[in-house]
């Protein structure tokens, strides 16, 4: 039998002893805001699992895994700054917080773009306490190695690794000038561990990204920034979609290749985000906490 709940949560007669569920239908990212309040009394004090009072950053925001990041961080009590390159799919995302009760702000920009995430994080700055980023910008363009071009694995390296570097650099510095504790939380995937056939660029993006979140954690760990990553197996995106669909590799994949027999879902990825951004993972830094239904186990 599990410990009981002291989490100060405010619930009806009828909720008390129920399993809290922030979210909504299975898989879908739809977060609810507003579907627990916390007492005023212990409202962001003594809840390790709460972002109350904290603004979060996350690029890639209007859609898949940044879209479920952002509602998730919005339902932990975050203040959330949604980036993205598109204006409407961010629009949308930003309603849906506002509707549950939480505050979002929207800023359109390319991560690959210097200038534009210095602006980004002066932004997040301006408008609240920055404390958590996710960096979950990200594209993929799977093709044979002899034949993938060099255009392709730039554009690869400029969206997966180098937007994630300036993004993580950018917050990293905001957070050190403060002095201020942090979390920066990025994507990588199940392929940052392993190999896989036709995905050469994309495993060596991924491959980068968690050798960059390792190295800046132990550069930052004495300064109170956290730096974790996120390794998802297949979940159904907008980005995963059209390899999904073809029924060879989805049996590949649930056949053959998964343990679990099933895909993740964004918000089985979005609760593994928000639990290293809260400080219920203050003693968590360089870990790739793997969401993958036992693929990399084999």
């Amino acid at each position: 039998m599990g410990a009981p709940r002291h989490d100060g949560v405010e619930r009806s007669p009828r909720d008390r002893g129920a399993p809290r569920d922030e979210s909504g239908p299975a898989g879908t990212g739809e977060f609810r805001t507003a579907a627990v309040r916390r007492s005023p009394a212990l409202r962001g004090r003594g809840d390790a699992w709460s972002l109350d009072g904290r603004l979060a950053l996350v690029t890639g925001a209007g859609r898949g895994l940044g879209r479920g990041a952002a509602l998730a961080l919005a339902a932990a009590g975050a203040e959330v700054v949604c980036v993205a390159r598109s204006g409407a799919e961010l629009a949308a995302v930003a309603e849906r917080i506002r509707a549950d009760g939480g505050v979002a702000h929207v800023h359109a920009a390319d991560v690959t773009d210097e200038a534009q995430v210095l602006g980004m994080v002066g932004r997040a700055e301006a408008l609240g306490d920055l404390r958590v980023a996710v960096t979950a910008a990200g594209t993929n363009r799977p093709g044979p190695a002899r034949d993938y071009s060099l255009a392709d694995w730039d554009a690869l390296f400029d969206v997966n690794v180098r937007a994630t570097f300036l993004t993580c650099r950018a917050v990293g510095d905001a957070l050190l000038r403060r002095g201020a504790a942090g979390s920066i939380v990025t994507l990588s995937s199940q392929m940052g561990s392993v190999g896989y056939p036709g995905r050469v660029a994309y495993c060596a993006t991924k491959h980068a990204v968690e050798g960059l979140t390792k190295a800046l954690a132990v550069e930052w760990a004495r300064d109170g920034v956290r730096v974790n990553a996120v390794a998802p197996t297949f979940v159904e995106t907008p980005l995963t979609r059209t390899f999904l669909d073809d029924p060879a590799f989805r049996a590949e994949v649930l056949d053959r290749r998964l343990p679990s027999g099933r895909l993740a879902t964004v918000d089985e990825v979005a609760h593994a985000i928000r639990y290293l951004a809260c400080d219920a993972a203050a003693s968590t830094t360089g870990h790739v906490l793997k969401v993958d239904g036992g693929w990399t186990a084999w």
